[in-house]
Order: structure tokens, then sequence, then C-alpha cells
């Protein structure tokens, strides 16, 4: 490994997967032949696909599952906590007893453009396609596109000529 990845000991990395400098990963599995680029962090627990493609400066936290085939745009975050707090109700910093990671689901074939944020509790279906800049707050139909904040659907995919799959 380089002097410019992070890649803790407990990651499992798949086949042919490409890492780009100035990553982070811990705790997480990566599947074959996937691409992960620049300034990206994934944290523990999470789970990629094979042959998906993380652009730079993308933040996957706790609680994602990614399946195949799946594109993330740069700089897309996603959010593992409705309600967070720095502190308890004791005031003390939280820590993980403190709350509990809500889950986020990507489904195959999904593309999720640049600048996107995913808030926690979603599923993107199969083959959707969410809009640049979009924020995420309710599950995504398979074969959907949807953008806007918060996101709203535009269309389906189904019958549609101009994708190719």
């Amino acid at each position: 490994m380089s002097e410019y990845l992070c890649v803790a000991p407990d990651v499992k990395l798949g086949e042919g997967v490409k890492l780009s400098k100035f990553i982070n990963l811990y705790g997480c599995q990566v599947g074959d032949n996937t691409k992960i680029g620049a300034f990206v962090e994934i944290q523990k627990n999470v789970k990629v696909g094979k042959n998906c493609k993380i652009s730079s400066h993308t933040f996957i936290c706790e609680g994602v599952t990614i399946e195949d085939n799946v594109f993330v745009g740069h700089g897309v975050t996603f959010i593992n906590d409705s309600y967070p707090r720095a502190t308890n109700s004791s005031g003390g910093l939280q820590s993980e007893q403190d709350w509990k990671v809500e889950p986020t689901l990507v489904r195959s074939g999904a593309s999720i453009g640049s600048g996107a944020t995913i808030l926690a509790n979603i599923t993107i279906g199969e083959n959707a396609l969410i809009g640049a800049g979009s924020i995420v707050t309710r599950d995504v139909p398979a074969d959907a596109v949807v953008a806007g904040y918060p996101a709203r659907m535009l269309r389906s995919l189904v019958d549609d000529a101009r994708v190719v799959r």
C-alpha cells in the first residue's frame, strides 16, 4: 500500500479493486473490480458491491450497503442518524451506546449524481437515477429518476428508449 492510503487491516478488498490516493477505509468490504476515487472515506460495516465506481470526495458512513454496478458521483454524502447530537442526556459526548445506526440500501445499477445527500433509512431502488445536488429524504423506487430538494420523481426509466442497459 502507498503512504497516501489509509486502509485498515480489517478491510476486505475484492479482486481487481482500484484505490486512488488519499482515501480512508476501515472495517468495510469492497467487491471485485470496484474503483474508489481520491478523498473517499468508507466506514466500518459498509458493504460496497462489485463493479461499482465511488467518485472522489464521497463519504459513506456505517450502515450503508451498496449493491453491484452502482455509480456514486463526486462529493456524495450518506447520513446514518436522523437526530444527531454531540452530547448525551448527561451532557457528556455521545458514544456508540447513545445512538443506533440507521441503515441505507442502494440497490444494483443505481446512479447517484455528484453532490447528492442521502438521508438515513432510505432504499434507492434498482437502476434508479438520483440527480446531482439532490437531497434524498425518502425511498426511491426502482427505475425512477429523481432530483431536487427534497428529491422528487421526475419520470420512470421503464420503456425509456434513451436508457441503455
